[in-house]
């Protein structure tokens, strides 16, 4: 069996002193050195919660402010329905406001809404933001977008340099959870083991365990499970890959559904003397066995 390179940026999180029993964030189950701030969205307290990456396994409360979320509350489902969807998300780019309606406020950052994972639930919808209100002033009510997340002005500007594209999570919850650490320890122990096993089986032409990993319900590109088997038979069965290295690997626990965890992670792919890099999302589940299986992946 060849070696598997891991670059794994050290990372976890969260607290000091480090004790057993200590409560931290159960959504942050490891940051790597890249993820400097991570942003919690309580929706049912109205409150935008920010996390920084202190290094090592600490993390630091680093504040909240005030938001406003859909009209119809969260939990988005359809095209138009005014919901703020509820997940893990990604800051996608940072939008000039200046010529837009004043409700934008000063500035706006895209979410990537729908994910893989939404559209695996067959989730429609999009233009999804984070961003300021009117300039004019007045406080938004907490239920008060088309499905945006909306910040008081001055608190947008005083974070604005902490919304990162590509990089930041937005995580958009019903309520900011805590867990114990060893919980979360454990949780992150199972998860690099399952994201290892991924990765060895694909650098050791290991089809059966590859597959195995995948979930009887995984969808992709619109493709039934069966049908990813044959194509993906198809691509790696003419590919010679000589070394597989992840770096940056981000774990986190979906805010929405129990049991539902997303790594990310800068994967290099060497053959011959060509070498790709691509940022992967893999969403697991745990089944009823207690075994982590792949439902939704996505790059990027």
């Amino acid at each position: 069996m060849r070696r598997v390179f891991w670059s794994l940026i050290l990372l976890c999180l969260v607290g000091a002193p480090a004790v057993a029993d200590e409560q931290v964030p159960a959504y942050l189950i490891r940051l790597p050195a890249s993820v400097k701030t991570v942003f919690v969205a309580d929706t049912s307290a109205a409150k935008f919660h920010r996390f920084n990456n202190a290094g090592g396994m600490d993390v630091e409360y680093g504040g909240d402010t005030y938001m406003s979320i859909g009209q119809n509350g969260d939990g988005k489902r359809r095209n138009g329905d005014r919901k703020t969807p509820l997940g893990i998300y990604f800051v996608t780019e940072q939008l000039d406001t200046s010529r837009m309606h004043e409700k934008y406020g000063i500035t706006a950052f895209t979410l990537d809404y729908p994910n893989a994972l939404d559209r695996r639930m067959e989730r429609t919808g999009d233009g999804i933001w984070v961003h300021g209100v009117d300039r004019r002033g007045g406080e938004r009510p907490a239920w008060d977008t088309d499905g945006c997340i909306a910040l008081p002005n001055e608190n947008l500007a005083a974070l604005e340099s902490r919304f990162l594209p590509n990089v930041t999570p937005v995580l958009i919850s019903r309520r900011l959870a805590w867990a114990p650490r060893r919980q979360v320890d454990e949780l992150r122990r199972e998860l690099d083991a399952a994201v290892s096993l991924w990765v060895e089986s694909q650098q050791n032409g290991d089809m059966h365990s590859y597959l195995t990993l995948y979930d009887d319900e995984f969808r992709h590109w619109g493709m039934s499970k069966t049908e990813w088997i044959a194509f993906r038979n198809e691509t790696l069965a003419s590919r010679s890959v000589q070394e597989i290295t992840i770096s940056d690997v981000l774990l986190l626990a979906d805010p929405a559904a129990d049991d539902i965890y997303l790594s990310r992670f800068r994967m290099a792919t060497t053959e011959q003397v060509t070498t790709v890099v691509v940022t992967k999302r893999l969403y697991w589940r745990r089944d009823p066995r207690g075994s982590f299986k792949v439902i939704a992946e996505d790059s990027g």
